[in-house]
């Protein structure tokens, strides 16, 4: 068993299964792989508590955020905002009817190129992802708390290292 396991760890145990039934394996990589997906699965139940608080949900959270991280005037292309949420475009369309539905989001032309719009942060919109963020931000801090500053500079590294491996093309 790994000598890191929690008590209640189901990662730990298929490990152990996998060591009784194939001990010939080194199925060590299971152990993070397996983790990281298990936290992602619970990390993102408790971020989408949060978004509901704000009648949001995680997809809209993000184009909202997306929108107010570009900065003033809060205005991006329909393609940047593909390109930074990775979707295809038939669901950003529809997604950004709903925003604008909501009166979250407008469109405006695109001086730029006559054939697309903008989109842009409503009052509204800005108004929400103000509150929404704030919150987000303090529900991730109090997730971490319980980890020392040293534990979530050295996980914070290690998924650096990791994300940066996974990114980089392979040979």
């Amino acid at each position: 068993m790994d000598s890191t396991a929690t008590p209640g760890d189901a990662v730990a145990a298929i490990l152990q299964q996998w060591q009784r039934e194939r001990p010939d394996l080194d199925a060590s990589p299971m152990g993070i792989i397996g983790r990281l997906g298990r936290c992602t699965a619970l990390l993102r139940g408790r971020l989408d508590e949060t978004f509901a608080r704000f009648g949001l949900s995680s997809w809209e959270f993000d184009v909202l955020a997306t929108l107010r991280r570009a900065g003033s005037p809060y205005c991006l292309a329909p393609t940047a905002l593909f390109r930074t949420l990775m979707i295809t475009s038939g669901t950003m369309t529809r997604q950004l009817q709903q925003l604008e539905g909501r009166g979250l989001i407008g469109r405006l032309p695109n001086p730029d190129d006559a054939r697309s719009q903008l989109v842009q942060l409503s009052a509204a919109g800005l108004a929400l992802i103000d509150e929404a963020v704030a919150a987000h931000v303090a529900n991730e801090h109090a997730i971490l708390a319980p980890l020392a500053a040293a534990e979530r500079a050295q996980l914070e590294q290690g998924l650096i290292r990791l994300l940066a491996l996974l990114e980089t093309p392979g040979d």
